[in-house]
């Protein structure tokens, strides 16, 4: 497996990002790439859609928000990300999760917050391999998490926290 890119929604590639899915059980937790989509648009100041690719197939969604209005703890977020069902298990999530990682350090970003339903167990998993903590608030019924940069893992695997 190759590493994931991302690259950005076009008139070219908007269809076929709008038509990845994820398994039934998982849609209470992430809307629709298409209702993303939409968002992305109305919020255009703040939002950047990127399709997930991996040996140069289209296997997923990001969306981030860069605000830089906000105070500095709220100024990035992971707001979307998803791996299409048909991709799942074979380790693309983490390679994403790598690269939406690296896109936001090569942003300058310091943190990065996202925010998950908190029965959300397969999310909570991935996000606290990389070293996202809770961080005691919430978002409307989903807990937030934070990744502060400078203490990012490369990897997402054998991390330990600082003591």
């Amino acid at each position: 497996m190759g590493s994931a890119e991302l690259r950005a929604i076009t008139q070219n590639n908007r269809a076929a990002c709008a038509a990845l899915g994820v398994t039934p059980e998982q849609s209470e937790y992430i809307a629709s790439n298409e209702s993303s989509l939409r968002t992305a648009e109305e919020h255009a100041a703040v939002a950047r859609p990127f399709a997930i690719y991996i040996d140069d197939r289209m296997v997923g969604f990001a969306m981030f928000a860069f605000d830089r209005e906000a105070p500095p703890a709220d100024r990035h977020w992971l707001w979307r990300f998803m791996i299409d069902a048909s991709h799942q298990g074979k380790g693309y999530g983490s390679a994403a999760l790598r690269a939406i990682i690296r896109y936001f350090e090569d942003q300058g970003a310091d943190q990065i917050t996202l925010s998950t339903k908190p029965d959300n167990a397969a999310a909570l998993s991935l996000y606290h391999r990389f070293g996202f903590r809770e961080n005691g608030q919430w978002n409307g019924s989903e807990i937030v998490l934070k990744l502060h940069l400078r203490q990012a893992p490369c990897s997402g695997a054998g991390r330990s926290d600082p003591v």
